[in-house]
């Protein structure tokens, strides 16, 4: 059923008993053409366009918990594509472009809010970094502006930039088209428009094992509901994935680190935008709800742990009460972790790998919710045709080996 006026004032008549389920729950077949491993965000995202854009409808997306239960569910909803090397800017503005129109392609209200992104710059070397950025991104034709402190407050008025704090405001780098999406909406719109296309979602489908045939190809996936076969395997499983890819004798070049953040009270609308602090390592946005969404940098340590250090949290609430002093009295209601995984130059991998008919995409480390459109795309055109989209070609697993790494660590300093 498509979401319509008409849609709607129908089933107002009905008290909204009648709508059907969003997306089928089937069992799974004995075999198919793509198996997709993850139903967060980038999963749901690339059986989507293997099916609308590439033709392949044989598809089915397995999930170890519940569709969206992972990082999709965990993360705080920052979209923005002002990254600083030309592959990194290709690959944030193809998502950018495609959320715009992401509600009316779906039929599903993601909540895209286009309300600006502002990083914050505290010292010299904030300003000398943030202006290279500025000026790549406008080379690049990407939008990207540097205000000064006074700019900086008249665009989002609860800022403190006086000088009598740890950290004072020297400027900032706004990208306008930046802003946030509903997480849940994404996920829940990508799998019922995959799912009304023919692509199968199994949940509470744990992976157990990748078997490959006599050739070294990937043959079937082991699962906790039995053996389904494939002839293509793509792993979308985030924190996990090294995990995923041992199973097929594959070593990934991951670090999988715990992210927190953490919401507040809701209150009415009092902050108009988003905004990110490489230095300080804090963020914030207020929701559609009205709570505020705070988020962190990575804890100290490797884990597959969601729970986090304390410390990291009280860090990170100190610098928000230094920035924007009006919030010191409104109390948070719950904090949560998720499990990032972490690439050494900060890129993404998205790409065919040794064992044929294995396919990976992972590494966005803190940053992946913004791409979920553009790496679903990308991912999907890689998969149906064996080899990389040009947009993806410079996220290859072997770049580790031949060097031609992708440094976004300024870029992706701070979680977001």
């Amino acid at each position: 059923m498509r979401f319509s006026f008409l849609s709607l004032l129908r089933n107002a008549f009905s008290a909204n008993e009648n709508w059907p389920e969003q997306w089928r729950s089937p069992e799974p077949k004995p075999a198919y053409d793509v198996i997709i491993v993850g139903a967060g965000g980038h999963g749901l995202a690339t059986a989507y366009y293997l099916a609308a854009e590439c033709g392949v409808t044989n598809v089915a997306v397995i999930e170890r918990g519940w569709l969206g239960g992972g990082n999709t569910g965990r993360n705080t909803t920052i979209i923005r594509s002002n990254y600083l090397w030309e592959e990194s800017e290709a690959l944030y503005d193809h998502a950018l472009k495609l959320w715009k129109d992401l509600s009316q392609q779906l039929n599903y209200n993601v909540m895209y809010s286009p309300r600006g992104v502002l990083m914050l710059a505290h010292t010299i070397h904030d300003i000398q970094t943030s202006k290279r950025h500025v000026h790549a991104n406008r080379l690049a034709g990407i939008d990207n502006e540097w205000l000064s402190p006074e700019e900086c407050k008249a665009f989002c008025p609860p800022l403190n930039i006086s000088d009598n704090i740890r950290y004072p405001v020297l400027g900032g780098a706004l990208q306008r088209r930046g802003g946030v999406a509903r997480h849940d909406a994404v996920a829940w719109g990508y799998a019922r428009a995959a799912s009304a296309l023919g692509v199968d979602i199994i949940q509470n489908c744990e992976v157990t094992g990748i078997r490959r045939g006599a050739n070294g190809a990937v043959e079937a996936v082991e699962t906790s509901k039995g053996t389904i076969r494939a002839k293509k395997v793509g792993v979308v499983a985030a924190g996990h994935t090294s995990v995923v890819m041992g199973m097929a004798g594959v070593r990934m070049p991951l670090e999988s680190y715990p992210l927190q953040a953490l919401v507040s009270e809701p209150l009415k609308p009092a902050f108009p935008c988003v905004v990110m602090s490489n230095t300080i390592h804090a963020y914030i946005s207020q929701s559609d709800k009205g709570d505020l969404v705070i988020g962190a940098g990575t804890d100290q340590y490797v884990s597959y742990s969601q729970t986090g250090g304390l410390h990291i949290d009280m860090h990170t609430l100190e610098a928000i009460c230094e920035l924007f002093p009006m919030f010191r009295r409104v109390r948070m209601m719950r904090s949560w972790g998720g499990i990032v995984d972490v690439t050494p130059d900060r890129s993404p991998i998205i790409s065919k790998t040794p064992v044929p008919g294995l396919f990976v995409n992972c590494g966005w480390g803190t940053g992946g919710f913004k791409a979920t459109p553009g790496s679903g795309n990308v991912f999907a055109h890689t998969i149906a045709r064996g080899e990389p989209h040009p947009i993806a070609a410079p996220f290859s697993l072997d770049r580790f080996t031949t060097g031609r790494l992708i440094d976004e660590a300024a870029a992706a300093a701070v979680a977001h």
